[in-house]
């Protein structure tokens, strides 16, 4: 792995980009792709990714990831299971906007949690930082317009996105109590395989509904991509990242979210950013800096 690449908050941020783009195409293929196909065939792609990677470390590993069951099955339905099946679910329902807006209070969801259940809390300037961060993400969200924050109204893809924010937190946290000792690539094999066994009968039942997946070249990229970049390599940073600064600084970094959906969307889509665009990427990037600051 190359050098830049050990450096956790650069794994962070790296998995923010790959999570952007997972929003985006959840959007934007929900007519082609439903939801429980989605986040089923994401997760068989990165099994087969990490399956390679994770099988040379299973015999000698065994017995430590038996003993640790309890913590990988957890983490498996909520990280695979249900946070990404939650969030597409969502975007069937609910805009864009809604859907990162919601998810810019993880880092604040996680904190409350860390902070009920294990006792750790940020300092004033860390604390500061957040806030700041926050800020941002709610400028670009609501395109530096209160009213449109005001004009929000809940509805079911909102509920199921609240859903994904508070398991995100709780899978965040959780990653505390992964079983030591066991290989990174042996923990996401195990804990994907636990998500898609949850997965197949969510899958079987949308199939039995008649959704089905339109098979065409913009479908097979997208899953290709949400299997290779959001999934495999995000879960590899996300975890990496957690392990070395922590649960509350990690899950500040979903704040780039929005940053990095504004940049998409003018490199790819062609729109152009807006003052508020800029101010928002400005608090984000103060915030983080903050919090990081010591």
């Amino acid at each position: 792995m190359p050098k830049l690449l050990t450096n956790p908050y650069t794994l962070l941020v790296l998995t923010t980009l790959f999570w952007s783009g997972n929003m985006v195409l959840g959007r934007g293929i929900r007519a082609d792709v439903p939801p429980m196909a989605l986040a089923f065939w994401r997760w068989a792609i990165a099994l087969m990714l990490v399956l390679p990677l994770a099988l040379p470390h299973f015999k000698a590993q065994w017995p430590l990831l038996k003993k640790g069951w309890k913590p990988v099955v957890t983490l498996g339905l909520l990280g695979v299971g249900c946070y990404n099946t939650f969030a597409y679910i969502a975007l069937q329902y609910t805009g864009a906007t809604n859907a990162v807006l919601l998810n810019s209070f993880i880092p604040i969801a996680t904190i409350a949690i860390s902070w009920a259940f294990l006792g750790k809390h940020l300092g004033r300037l860390e604390g500061l930082g957040v806030m700041i961060s926050l800020c941002g993400a709610l400028t670009i969200v609501a395109r530096g317009d209160l009213q449109v924050l005001a004009h929000l109204n809940l509805n079911v893809g909102d509920v199921w996105m609240l859903g994904a924010v508070l398991v995100w937190a709780i899978y965040t946290v959780g990653l505390a109590w992964r079983p030591s000792g066991v290989h990174p690539m042996l923990m996401l094999a195990a804990m994907t395989s636990v998500g898609l066994l949850a997965l197949c009968p969510a899958y079987l039942w949308e199939i039995a509904s008649g959704r089905h997946i339109n098979v065409h070249l913009a479908s097979l990229a997208s899953l290709a991509y949400v299997g290779i970049f959001p999934s495999f390599l995000g879960y590899i940073f996300y975890n990496r990242g957690v392990a070395e600064v922590g649960a509350n600084k990690a899950s500040l970094f979903i704040h780039l979210m929005p940053v990095f959906g504004t940049l998409l969307s003018a490199v790819f889509l062609g729109e152009i950013p807006h003052w508020y665009h800029y101010l928002g990427i400005g608090l984000i990037f103060s915030g983080i800096w903050l919090t990081m600051k010591k």
